[in-house]
């Protein structure tokens, strides 16, 4: 009996500073899951602390992608430290794996475990906790396919201090983030890319970095980029390869803002066609607002459509056709003669200009520019004529039309 309320039936798990046993609330008749501190670490106050403050940040947390914190304590009949969580009947992540022998997850069934863990991890950082070990193991899926995100030992407040020693590091190796495995601060983007190697592994059935110690992780993390998922799987769209690539990526900057952005980033790539990029995987600058085809290309070439990053594509605009030149005026009034002859003069100096410049062009090559709305882009698009004249009529009504 721990407290003298709960009663130890069975072992759950062991880890290195605690071991998890099932037991019965005999006050509320319900089978909880209640952490142990380990007895060679009682003694010391650096882990008591640890300890202490994981039922302090995890009791805060009320969500239900995340395993709830019931009670604490110490019991003094046994001298060990407690805390009382709830139970989750089903399987941790890491025994899914094992059952599967290697091979992975689905799609689909993978999916519906990260996300969730998305939505939990999300609701965490938003009160300020970050978790710092994400891992297979801490993720338990419910009979019904409900997951919870487990084990807050050695997540702490982001607004405390940390208590980690210089030189070493929390979290299992494996899934540390580079920031970590240098022993740098965590933050909720650490979070962000254990989740990530969780993603990789469920799919590929491999982790991306194949490492027998530490300092070997962090060099292949910083010298090589993992297989790409969907040239490991067929069924792994390329879309989905990029959105756990970015969760992935080196520098935290790169990866997404917030948990809830993973979430959605994986849930649109899955739906996605393998042509059609997203906004979250593909992440397209803003600033880039042309598309130009090659010099040399024929009049009747295609002009690629621009995919802006909201995924409606841009239908080409068609080449400017020539408009019929209207038949010569009639001879004008002799009152009228002068003013006739400067209008001609002038304008045949304007075309003398145009045939000067039309000459000049290499390959008479004229880059029509055309303006879209403002939710569309612009596109330079190269007509080639056949002879001057073409060009020059092309020039004339371009001039016409935006003079006017």
């Amino acid at each position: 009996m721990i407290a003298d309320r709960y009663r130890i039936e069975g072992r759950l798990g062991l880890g290195g500073m605690s071991t998890v046993h099932l037991a019965l609330d005999t006050r509320l008749e319900r089978h909880v899951a209640i952490k142990l501190l380990a007895e060679h670490l009682a003694d010391d106050p650096t882990f008591v602390s640890r300890f202490q403050r994981e039922a302090l940040a995890a009791a805060r947390l009320v969500h239900p992608n995340v395993v709830q914190v019931f009670d604490s304590g110490f019991d003094a009949a046994t001298g060990r430290h407690f805390i009382v969580m709830e139970y989750v009947p089903g399987q941790s992540v890491a025994q899914i794996l094992r059952d599967r022998g290697g091979q992975g997850l689905g799609v689909e069934e993978t999916l519906a475990i990260v996300v969730q863990a998305c939505h939990g991890l999300d609701y965490a950082h938003r009160q300020g906790v970050v978790h710092r070990d994400v891992k297979p193991g801490n993720l338990l899926r419910s009979p019904d396919g409900i997951v919870k995100l487990a084990d807050f030992g050695i997540a702490r407040a982001a607004d405390q201090s940390s208590i980690t020693q210089v030189g070493s590091v929390l979290g299992t190796a494996a899934y540390l983030s580079p920031e970590q495995a240098a022993g740098e601060e965590a933050g909720p983007r650490a979070d962000l890319y254990s989740l990530g190697v969780v993603t990789y592994q469920c799919l590929a059935g491999r982790l991306p970095y194949e490492a027998q110690s530490l300092s070997e992780l962090v060099l292949k993390q910083q010298r090589e980029a993992p297989p790409r998922l969907d040239q490991l799987r067929p069924d792994v769209t390329p879309a989905l390869a990029r959105a756990v690539a970015v969760a992935l990526s080196i520098d935290p900057r790169d990866r997404y803002a917030s948990a809830r952005e993973m979430g959605d980033a994986l849930d649109r790539a899955a739906e996605a066609p393998p042509e059609e990029p997203t906004a979250a995987t593909s992440r397209l600058a803003a600033t880039e607002a042309t598309s130009v085809l090659p010099a040399g290309a024929g009049a009747a070439a295609a002009v690629p459509a621009w995919e802006p990053t909201d995924g409606h594509p841009v239908a080409p605009r068609q080449p400017v056709p020539r408009r019929r030149q209207p038949p010569p005026a009639p001879p004008a009034a002799p009152a009228a003669a002068r003013p006739q002859r400067r209008r001609g003069s002038r304008a045949k100096r304007v075309l003398g200009v145009l045939l000067i410049l039309a000459l000049i062009a290499a390959g008479v090559t004229i880059a029509i520019v055309t303006s879209m709305s403002d939710s569309q882009r612009v596109q330079l698009r190269d007509v080639v004529f056949d002879s001057v004249e073409q060009s020059v009529d092309a020039m004339r009504q371009l001039i016409e039309d935006n003079t006017r």
